[in-house]
């Protein structure tokens, strides 16, 4: 049997098709494509406005900036998630305060949050990050009910979750990144996540004051809209400092075909998760799926003692699992700046059990049932 990745990307003839069109017609960046990928996945995720950039760590960064983060600011988020989550709010120059998981979903505890929070004087912290896990979608309204009462912002990511949703207190759909309860949504379109771009990402919000500073940061700060009648089409103003950090129209026609295609995909996935655990119940321990959510499931993990020799013994027959993550407190670049002494007992233990599993639409059955095989054989050894 080949080689089986814990993700991967899955490009039809009709991705293939969208992007050589798009390759030749009159342009490769600043075009029609990039503007219709958000208009389609605002309209996906039932958010106001989409904003397109080239990856989703840009996407946090900017969305940062766009909250008016600034040097000796205080967030919140959780340090289970990759180390972007954390970084952009370095990038602004503030500090990054995490809180502990949840030890059966995995997501970063409102509890922890809400302790932390009260801990300190009213007006500590600015905002909080917290990150729909593994695809798992976090209860934003909850949160957003937390963050309310002390005047914090929320940043969703929901890089690993485009299609998840949970069901909030009114009955109500909340799709990931829908802009309901948090200020804005990010996306990641990395070829492992659910809708494959080489690189890219999307922000989103309901917030026409937010979409607006967006768009202006990630185009160098400059607008055209102040022009004047005098003035010809040439004329523009850099009004911030910003960035470049544009998603091509190349891309954007890659990120409309495969969008199309995610529903499908998360069906898939979670057909491919509800196998794991009928096989799994009762003998290994997999992240808990609360009522009243979907998980888009970006990632199936599991906990194992020996993990490291479970990892060793499927590499060593062909299944590329992973790990998902190394807690960011725990990071040596964090570390040399003061959070190795965090006390986070949930997420480091996780972290020393933890192990992704095969996770993808295209994923066989027969391919599924050899993971399935080596696990619980090493389990019974």
């Amino acid at each position: 049997m080949n080689k089986i990745p814990y993700g991967r990307q899955n490009i039809e003839q009709d991705d293939i098709e969208a992007v050589v069109s798009t390759l030749k017609s009159d342009y490769l960046t600043q075009g029609p494509k990039a503007r219709e990928f958000e208009s389609k996945f605002a309209g996906y995720v039932g958010a106001d406005y989409a904003v397109a950039v080239n990856n989703a760590t840009s996407g946090l960064h900017l969305s940062v900036l766009a909250l008016s983060l600034s040097k000796g600011d205080r967030v919140i988020t959780t340090p289970i998630t990759f180390a972007a989550s954390a970084n952009c709010i370095r990038y602004a120059g503030a500090e990054v305060w995490f809180a502990d998981i949840d030890p059966n979903t995995y997501l970063l505890d409102i509890n922890s949050v809400k302790e932390l929070i009260e801990s300190k004087p009213k007006g500590f912290f600015k905002g909080i990050i917290p990150v729909d896990f593994a695809g798992l979608p976090v209860n934003m309204e909850d949160f957003r009910a937390l963050a309310d009462a002390h005047n914090l912002w929320i940043i969703e990511d929901a890089c690993h979750a485009p299609g998840g949703y949970f069901i909030d207190s009114k009955g109500e759909i909340n799709l990931c990144g829908n802009g309901n309860y948090a200020d804005i949504g990010v996306f990641s379109f990395h070829p492992v996540k659910h809708i494959a771009c080489g690189e890219g990402g999307m922000i989103t919000t309901n917030s026409k004051e937010l979409y607006d500073k967006l768009k202006l940061l990630r185009t160098h700060g400059i607008t055209k809209e102040n022009m004047q009648e005098n003035q010809g089409d040439w004329y523009y103003e850099m009004t911030d400092l910003g960035y470049n950090y544009r998603l091509t129209d190349f891309q954007s026609a890659l990120g409309i075909s495969q969008l199309a295609k995610n529903n499908k995909g998360v069906e898939r996935r979670n057909e491919i998760s509800d196998i794991y655990k009928k096989a799994f119940e009762g003998k290994i321990k997999f992240q808990d799926l609360p009522s009243s959510r979907y998980n888009a499931h970006h990632l199936f993990i599991i906990e194992i003692e020996n993990r490291k020799k479970l990892y060793d013994f499927l590499h060593s027959n062909g299944v590329l699992a992973q790990i998902h993550y190394i807690p960011v407190h725990l990071l040596p670049y964090y570390k040399k700046i003061g959070y190795d002494g965090a006390n986070l007992k949930n997420s480091e233990s996780y972290y020393t059990k933890c192990i992704s599993l095969p996770m993808f639409p295209t994923l066989t059955n027969e391919e599924q049932s050899f993971v399935i095989e080596l696990i619980l054989k090493f389990k019974s050894l």
